[in-house]
């Protein structure tokens, strides 16, 4: 599905001199590593405020913490996402209000987020989900005036959609923008990491103490906050890496691109064919951090593939609102369709940068024995 060591082959002097630096330095968390890889992003993203943190779980935790969003309110996303995405809301005392997807896309539904909002509502909490931007100009109209919009891009890094002759940037629409450097991300680290991003100050200020055990001075505590500090060796990895990104985006992409065309000339995909492949929405940048087909006969495709040695696997085989920890949420299966269509139909392929057309070729060659027998 990933390999990370052809990656590597690519940036390895450059890693290990950033390892050296800070070994160098024996700053080992936050520091001056950190505060530079929050500025580079931040000038990626348009100059927003960027704050490092522990991990894209702990991110979503922090923004939800620093809007004070706890017991007795809830928070709507989707039930078809990674897990961390409602266990945030859960860990926040809050209660998880799921709606249904797009079947096309896989992204929360707007109309449907109109729909859930309450009384007691107090943020939405949209999933960029497999590189692509949810639908944000609808949401943002949809959500009335006072209640957050927090954005899981976690693995979204690089997306766009257009709006109004404007570029929107995964992140940066909503009240925060939530990152992982998870290192099977599109930009990942040499362990867990995470940004919290705002174009609100005194909101990144609250970040930064809740951060660090809500301190707000040495030993002045303000707040309840975590330990979720960004390490240095993770932040001088970044750095490297988030020159080529961009590069490594325009790779998936143009993977994506060209398993349309052998899959399409190979009579797969189609009206009559047994896959459908994914698709980016109109004015939409797709950055395919996974590359995901519905499949006919999908378990039996997974097995045929990984006896030829070809990597694969499901996102997300269960949805949330059927996970045994949400119980408590009383749903049953039925509730969502679209939710659970897409996780018993769903199959992702290897997608990466470096990712050869032989290699693809395979791919598509491995599907098709599958059904043509």
């Amino acid at each position: 599905m990933l390999d990370l060591k052809a990656q590597f082959r690519q940036i390895e002097g450059g890693v290990r001199s950033a390892l050296d630096r800070v070994l160098a330095s024996q700053q080992f968390v936050l520091g001056e590593e950190v505060a530079a890889l929050e500025r580079e992003i931040s000038a990626s993203l348009g100059g927003v405020e960027a704050v490092g943190v522990a991990s894209g779980t702990d991110a979503l935790l922090l923004a939800l913490m620093a809007l004070e969003i706890g017991e007795g309110d809830e928070v709507i996303t989707t039930p078809y996402t990674f897990f961390a995405t409602a266990s945030a809301i859960h860990r926040a005392g809050a209660r998880p209000v799921f709606v249904d997807i797009d079947p096309a896309t896989f992204l929360i539904r707007p109309e449907q987020v109109a729909r859930a909002i309450t009384p007691r509502t107090r943020a939405i909490l949209p999933v960029h989900l497999f590189g692509q931007m949810a639908d944000m100009d609808p949401l943002m109209e949809a959500t009335p005036r006072g209640i957050a919009v927090i954005e899981d891009a976690a693995q979204a890094i690089g997306a766009t959609a257009q709006s109004g002759g404007k570029t929107l940037r995964a992140g940066t629409v909503g009240t925060f923008g939530c990152f992982s450097f998870f290192p099977s991300k599109n930009l990942g680290g040499a362990g867990d990491g995470g940004l919290v991003i705002t174009r609100d100050p005194a909101l990144a200020d609250r970040i930064r103490s809740l951060r660090r055990h809500g301190e707000e001075a040495l030993y002045v505590h303000t707040r309840v906050g975590l330990n979720s500090r960004l390490d240095s060796l993770q932040a001088a990895v970044l750095r490297v890496k988030l020159p080529h990104l961009e590069q490594w985006n325009a790779a998936r992409e143009a993977n994506a691109a060209r398993y349309r065309g052998l899959f399409e000339a190979a009579g797969l995909a189609g009206s009559e064919g047994p896959l459908v492949l994914p698709e980016a929405r109109p004015g939409a940048r797709h950055t395919f951090h996974q590359y995901v087909i519905r499949a006919r006969r999908r378990d039996g495709l997974m097995a045929h593939l990984r006896a030829a040695g070809i990597g694969c696997a499901i996102y997300y085989p269960i949805p949330l609102h059927l996970q045994r920890c949400f119980a408590s949420l009383r749903h049953h299966p039925g509730d969502f369709p679209v939710s659970e269509t897409a996780a018993a139909s769903t199959l992702a392929l290897p997608v990466y940068p470096e990712l050869t057309e032989t290699m693809q070729a395979e791919v598509v060659g491995a599907i098709r024995s599958f059904y043509s027998r």
